[in-house]
């Protein structure tokens, strides 16, 4: 499994693509505005098909070029249903974003629990909620590649901020302890925003939230 950072739309935020050429499939977690112009090059490089769209949660930044993603691909999407307000009405966000806007609603076709047990390129992938920056927020993680993708719950340094309708930080910091912090420490974050870190390196370091 090869695994692309792709920061993209109006604030950078960090989408994945995940592909299996062996397979001939592929993953994409979260689908910033624009995403779709690096994403297909890539699937037709490694010739592989988009099969599915994970969302971690529902602001617009995450989900701005997701149905474009879809109409593309017929891609598969799944996320929380706790989020689904924010999906599949994004309009409700524009009043938050502080610019104009292009959004569209996307259509899920799979509802996570938040305790899921998924397999996606041959490997198992576990669902954790990890609310508090936003509801519905949930983590992907892939113990065999020791990947962890967690959305704006955990940053490099810093947590997803709470101010936001649905934010509520003694629940994040929960979230964090207990289904961040509780992964083996030589995982790798990769976060909604920013540069990636280690499970070990945030328990270490983070100002908000400690071991």
């Amino acid at each position: 499994m090869t695994i692309y950072p792709l920061p993209a739309g109006p604030i950078q935020t960090n989408a994945y693509l995940l592909t299996s050429p062996e397979r001939g499939e592929a993953i994409l977690i979260d689908a910033p505005g624009d995403v779709w112009e690096d994403v297909e090059p890539i699937l037709l490089r490694d010739k592989v098909k988009l099969v599915e769209l994970w969302i971690t949660h529902g602001h617009w930044d995450h989900t701005q070029g997701g149905a474009e993603v879809v109409r593309a691909t017929q891609a598969k999407v799944r996320a929380h249903p706790d989020g689904r307000v924010l999906i599949e009405n994004p309009a409700a966000m524009k009043a938050f974003a502080g610019m104009e806007l292009k959004l569209e609603p996307i259509k899920v076709d799979h509802w996570l629990t938040g305790n899921d047990l998924l397999t996606a390129l041959g490997t198992p992938v576990a669902v954790r909620s990890v609310p508090g920056h936003c509801p519905g927020s949930v983590l992907f993680y892939f113990a065999k590649a020791g990947a962890a993708f967690v959305g704006d719950a955990l940053f490099k340094g810093s947590v997803g901020r709470t101010d936001l309708p649905g934010g509520d930080r003694a629940q994040l910091e929960k979230s964090i302890r207990t289904q961040i912090y509780t992964l083996p420490e030589a995982t790798i974050v990769y976060s909604g925003h920013g540069p990636q870190t280690t499970v070990g390196e945030e328990k270490a370091t983070n100002p908000y939230v400690r071991a």
